[in-house]
Order: C-alpha cells, then structure tokens, then sequence
C-alpha cells in the first residue's frame, strides 16, 4: 500500500523515554481527518527508548538515531530537516494529543489566516486531578496570540504557567522562508525562542481555547526546576534574539520585564546555593544585591535564611546602626517568602 504525503509531521525528540513513548507515539497515531507522519528522535537515549519506537510496523513512524547527543533543540532539528509535512506538530515524548487535535488546529490556523496556532493544555500532576491549564474563556477572547502578549507571559516568577507551555503546531512554509529552527545552545526554553522568533518574523497565531495536548508532570522534569547555566544560556539566547529581530515597543516593553525577572532568578539560584553551602556573607551580598532574589524564597528555604543570619544582627557592618532581621525586613527592605 503506497503512504500517503503527510499533511502534518509530528516531531518527537526522546532521551530516555522508554516509559512514556509509545503513550506519545500511539497518540499521534490516533489522529483522525488528518495523514500524518511521525518523527521520532532518539537522542542517544541509554535505555530501550530506541528499540521500542523501531519495533513500531507502521510505515508512518519513523526513527532517527542520532550519532550524538544533541540535546532537545538539536534533535528537533534533526526532525524539522526530515519533515515532509506541510505542518509541524511538536510533541513532547512524555506527553499526548487528543485524536482531533491535528486537524481541529490546521483548521483554526487555515481560518484565521494563520501560520502558527496553539491551543489549551490539560495538567496531569503526579497525584490529583487533571487541571486545564488556561481559562477557556480567556483563550476565546485572545483569538491570536501576540509577540508583546507571548513574551510578557513568559516573564518567571509571575504565574505558574504561561504560554510557553503550549505546544504549536507550525507551518512548515513559514519555518523555511525565514530559516527558524531551534536554539540548540538551549538546554530549556528553546521552544519559547522558536514561537518568539516566529512571530518576530511576522508569523500569525491562532489560538484555539479548547485543550488538545496533555502535558505530563514528571518527577524530576527538567522544565521544573531552573539551574543557573540554565538562566545563563536564556539570557544569552534572549539578547541574540534582540539583536536578530526589530520589535515594537510593546514587545520591547515585555522583553525589559522579561529580563528583570531572569536577572532575579539567577540571583535566586545563586541565593539558594549560598544558603545551602552556609555561605553568610555571599548570601547577605547576594540579598543586598538583588532583593527582590529574597522574595522568591520558598518558606523552608527563607527559614533557613533567618536562622543562618540572626546570630550576625548585632552587628553594625561599616559603622551603620544595627539591622533587625525578623523575616520580615532585609537591610530595611520589605520581603516574603512565596509559598
């Protein structure tokens, strides 16, 4: 039986997925109104993540092994350069689609005249409910999904989801002609550079308020938990991305309050580690620094802070008159823990 010319490539990049693929896999699979292909990438995976993606009979999967680890924006890439669909469907290895999604969002995106669409996403936490990610509402009102709207969403510390979890489907027409792919210098965060580009580039979003994609809350994921060469290669990544694009000045707005909140969490993270090394002075330079690192301390971790530096409040640093430390002041600055 001949295959038939994909409408929709789904890119799906793997390392150490060997418990969560096939759900990614099957669930691609499952589209309805659409014919699709799928690209999956083993990133050098250690474990069976390979062997069970070639064990696969359907002539729509196909395996990319790379020779060496890549990390997330390369084996993406890999998948983009073999795409033949006329749509690109990102999907994470640990994470599923709804059967309709596909042909639910080239649709909208085909209504709206739109390159680019995303849609609502359903949380499955380690124990609990599922939860819907956006107001339904909310998305129905924003019908396109703006740069200066993308970028202030995903400003960190302001909510606990933005719209750089969504997952976009792209047309592949679009990525070509202004050769976007992904940031491979990006450990995270390089799928919020590729929508960002991609809208900077003039790209149209389309925003369909119901949920198509679930997103898997995984113990020890990396989108979790921020490390410092993490917050180091975004703020790189994000002043290239200055440099290549002209923005208007609401998107330029946004990106200023963007990098405001990277710079306090990198100064958060280099607070924490003090903290836990038992570094008194680095910390106290560190809070002094950037108070607003002190605010984003989680209760057990701002514990730890008082208990580390009342010993030290008697004392008058540089002749000063002394400064309480009572957990709710900080060299006379104003903070609270975020619980």
């Amino acid at each position: 039986m001949q295959q038939q010319q994909p409408q929709a490539t789904f890119i799906i990049a793997a390392f150490k997925a060997q418990d969560t693929i096939e759900r990614a896999i099957d669930s691609a699979l499952a589209q309805t109104g659409v014919n699709v292909e799928i690209i999956v990438i083993d990133d050098c995976s250690p474990d069976d993540t390979a062997s069970i993606v070639d064990a696969y009979t359907d002539p729509r999967v196909r395996l990319i092994r790379l020779d060496k680890n890549r990390g997330p924006g390369g084996a993406r890439n890999a998948g983009l350069a073999a795409a033949r669909g006329d749509w690109i469907v990102i999907l994470d290895s640990d994470d599923a689609v709804s059967p309709d999604r596909t042909a639910r969002m080239i649709a909208r995106a085909k209504a709206s005249n739109a390159q680019i669409v995303v849609d609502n996403v359903d949380v499955v936490p380690l124990d609990g409910p599922v939860r819907r990610m956006f107001d339904a509402a909310h998305l129905a009102a924003l019908e396109t999904l703006t740069l200066p709207a993308f970028i202030g969403s995903n400003v960190l510390f302001k909510s606990e989801h933005n719209y750089g979890y969504m997952k976009p489907v792209f047309e592949r027409r679009l990525l070509e002609e202004h050769g976007l792919s992904f940031d491979e210098s990006l450990p995270i965060g390089e799928d919020y550079l590729l929508l960002a580009s991609a809208l900077a580039k003039g790209g149209r979003c389309a925003v369909d308020p119901a949920a198509g994609y679930t997103y898997y809350i995984r113990s020890g994921s990396i989108s979790r938990v921020l490390k410092l060469h993490q917050v180091d290669a975004m703020l790189a990544a994000d002043a290239a991305f200055l440099k290549n694009h002209r923005l208007d000045a609401a998107s330029i707005a946004a990106q200023s309050e963007r990098h405001r909140s990277m710079e306090d969490a990198r100064a958060f993270i280099i607070l924490v580690d003090q903290i836990k090394a038992g570094s008194l002075s680095g910390a106290v330079k560190t809070a002094w620094k950037n108070p607003a690192a002190v605010r984003h301390l989680r209760m057990p971790i701002a514990v730890r802070l008082r208990r580390l530096i009342a010993p030290f409040t008697v004392l008058q640093p540089f002749g000063s008159p002394p400064k309480r430390m009572n957990g709710t002041t900080l060299g006379n600055r104003p903070h609270k823990s975020k619980g």
